[in-house]
């Protein structure tokens, strides 16, 4: 263990976003193939309850087990934790019986000519949780000892490998892309098997050889690794002095499979809700999970980055346990002015987003999804919806990462009893609404949940600089010029999307591109000393780094 785990964790942050981004392309992609190809049925039932099935049973067998076996590695009696690792195994299959079961005969039925397709897919995804927690001890192993890209080439490997299958079997035989599904699910499990078992098959008698040298990066520093061949991987192989497993990480398995449990309900809520409510048809849920899809990309992409530097610049700069009339004042100054830059440049992206989201929705899931998605008004319907959702995760982004940087102790433990609050509230408007509205109360439901995390947050940075001279809630408040133009932008894309679209597409992204310049430019004039100071920070920058 006396590989750099700083080194390391920075490594699995930076690899660990790279393949995130690389992940949500595939998926992006793909999805558009299934529902040109296959249809929004189909869509719904493998993108939603399929995989919701998957996530289940992984989550609840291997994260409590998972979390246990990672604390403290370097103390680790590594015969009794590879033998508390494979818990999971059997867990997952006792999982996987019950889950199964309620997914074919409790909830709402496919229909005739997809139901054996699903049940197939049910039985398969049950038993590619079994085997990918039958390689959990090696997992373990190589994150516990530093295996950062090892990791990242294997997933990367297990995703391609999985798309591939699926699309190959989905062109051949289009009628059967559940089936496909189940099939690439499988050998992508086994795939994701053989690679980990491989690799340590390889590099085990590879370390009695070049270890010793401690040239070779990938060996050096390793002397004391416990595993002296591939069966030490197996429960029950690997000498043992003591009890068979671990009781002080059985005991903290416990405690984490009830953070778990929550922590999937509250992650997963959405989904459950759709599964369990049989007011959405499936097609109706794979119209949502696109839209849905579409509509985060801005949060991803441009909302998290701005929401993770300005957390880790808020929590450099202003001190958590301490009123703000007692820190340097030119630090809560300079704070107060990014919080209200912030909050004017998100709030600013949320209006446009909002703005030629109502004419342009219908075009961008047409270039997306064909004519196919939008043989109905519901998936234009979702996304001009999310477009509000959207307005309101950007402030609540930017609004909460200064108060979860700047909450003392006491406050944070408050608020995480907040934020259950918050969720489990969500989900019971969530169904409530659903049953009322359809899939489109699932946004509304997401507004109101937004809408009450932002208020909290609002009421506490008010508080916060009270009886002080700054106000960086300010920010939020648009320029009068930039929302006039907002609004004329809005009636003349409504009257393309009227007019110009039904004759040309083109000519309605084009007419759409004109506005979008004429609002940037319009912001831009307004934000002129903003734009001319970030500009000179990047001229300093850039003379240093030639220097």
């Amino acid at each position: 263990m006396s590989r750099n785990i700083l080194k390391s964790s920075v490594q699995n942050a930076s690899f660990s976003i790279v393949f995130q981004i690389f992940f949500r392309c595939i998926s992006f992609v793909l999805n558009a193939f299934i529902i040109r190809t296959v249809g929004q049925d189909v869509l719904g039932i493998m993108n939603v309850r399929l995989l919701l099935l998957e996530s289940t049973i992984l989550f609840l067998s291997k994260e409590p087990l998972l979390k246990a076996c990672l604390t403290n590695a370097k103390s680790h009696n590594w015969a009794q934790v590879v033998n508390l690792i494979w818990l999971s195994v059997p867990l997952s299959a006792l999982l996987g019986v019950i889950l199964v079961y309620i997914w074919i005969n409790v909830l709402s039925p496919t229909e005739d000519i997809y139901f054996t397709q699903y049940k197939y897919g049910c039985y398969a995804i049950a038993l590619s949780c079994i085997i990918e927690q039958a390689t959990q001890s090696v997992v373990l192993v190589a994150q516990s000892f530093c295996f950062v890209k090892l990791k990242i080439v294997i997933e990367t490997f297990y995703v391609l490998g999985r798309t591939l299958i699926f699309v190959t079997l989905v062109l051949n035989r289009p009628s059967y892309a559940i089936n496909a599904f189940s099939i690439a699910q499988l050998l992508s499990a086994v795939l994701f098997s053989i690679l980990y078992y491989g690799f340590f098959a390889w590099y085990i008698p590879e370390l009695k050889k070049k270890g010793k040298t401690g040239q070779d990066p990938l060996f050096a520093d390793m002397a004391d690794f416990p595993f002296r061949n591939i069966y030490d991987f197996l429960p029950g192989v690997m000498k043992n002095q003591g009890d068979i497993i671990d009781k002080k990480l059985l005991i903290l398995t416990t405690t984490f499979v009830k953070q778990s449990f929550i922590k999937q309900i509250l992650t997963e809520g959405e989904r459950y809700v759709m599964t369990i409510s049989p007011v959405l048809t499936f097609s109706q849920q794979s119209m949502y999970d696109i839209v849905n899809n579409l509509g985060s990309l801005a949060a991803r992409f441009i909302f998290r980055p701005i929401e993770e530097s300005s957390y880790f610049y808020f929590t450099q700069t202003i001190h958590r346990d301490e009123p703000l009339k007692q820190q340097d004042q030119k630090s809560v100054s300079e704070a107060s002015e990014v919080l209200n830059q912030l909050c004017k440049v998100v709030t600013s992206i949320g209006l446009v987003v909002v703005v030629f989201g109502q004419s342009y929705s219908n075009t961008l899931l047409y270039l997306y999804g064909g004519k196919k998605l939008v043989e109905t008004t519901l998936p234009t319907t979702l996304l001009q919806f999310h477009c509000f959702a959207i307005v309101l995760l950007a402030i609540n982004g930017v609004t909460e990462a200064y108060v979860f940087a700047t909450m003392n102790n006491k406050q944070l433990e408050r608020y995480n009893y907040l934020m259950v609050i918050f969720s489990i509230t969500f989900l019971l408007i969530s169904y409530l609404l659903t049953n009322m509205l359809g899939p489109v109360g699932f946004i509304l439901a997401n507004c109101v949940n937004m809408a009450a995390r932002i208020l909290h947050s609002l009421h506490f940075i008010h508080q916060k600089y009270l009886g002080t001279n700054h106000n960086p809630l300010n920010g939020l408040i648009p320029a009068p010029k930039f929302v006039i133009v907002l609004f004329l932008c809005g009636i003349s894309s409504k009257y393309s999307e009227a007019h110009f679209a039904p004759k040309s597409t083109l000519l309605h992204i084009a007419f759409g591109g004109v506005l979008f310049l004429l609002t940037l430019a319009t912001w831009a004039f307004e934000n002129r000393a903003l734009l001319m100071l970030g500009y000179e920070k990047y001229k300093r920058r850039v003379s240093l780094k030639s220097d």
